[in-house]
């Protein structure tokens, strides 16, 4: 999988739209999918507050998809696009299901600044625990993330 090389403009287009469709039915705004050598194979939007779980975070869910439905090789080569750079507990959820490469919007930082929540730890701090990299890039589109955002804190 060479990241330089592909196009992630419209997979991060598909993870702004699952973030939107999330905030519309009372959600927050974050939408994620899995690309396998460029397929889209899931997607998730969240649903804490539909669901009543604080596990159901796009990411999170994803990751635990991918660790029960897809061989190791498989998750090695597929690529989470997500609205937002993960938060920790997703990061974490992210290395070990073996994803090998994250792509993102809006930073953890930038959307801290939208919520009021100091609690924005790169998800480039979070892998670099591990003894497995765990490929990132971003911000992607920052500014259409950070519109979705915009558009939904008070």
């Amino acid at each position: 999988m060479d990241l330089e090389t592909l196009d992630h403009e419209p997979y991060i287009e598909r993870a702004l739209d699952l973030a939107r469709e999330a905030a519309d039915r009372g959600d927050e705004p974050f939408g994620s999918l899995l690309v396998h050598d460029g397929e889209v194979v899931a997607e998730a939007r969240n649903a804490v507050a539909t669901e009543g779980d604080l596990r159901e975070h796009p990411e999170l869910t994803l990751a635990t998809w991918a660790a029960r439905e897809r061989s190791a090789a498989e998750r090695g080569e597929t690529v989470m696009y997500t609205s937002t750079e993960p938060c920790a507990m997703c990061s974490g959820g992210i290395y070990h299901a073996g994803l090998g490469a994250v792509v993102y919007s809006t930073s953890a930082e930038r959307v801290a600044e939208f919520t009021g929540r100091d609690f924005a730890v790169p998800s480039r701090d979070v892998f670099a625990y591990g003894d497995r990299e765990v490929r990132v890039v971003g911000p992607v589109l920052p500014e259409a993330g950070a519109d979705v955002h915009r558009d939904y804190w008070p």
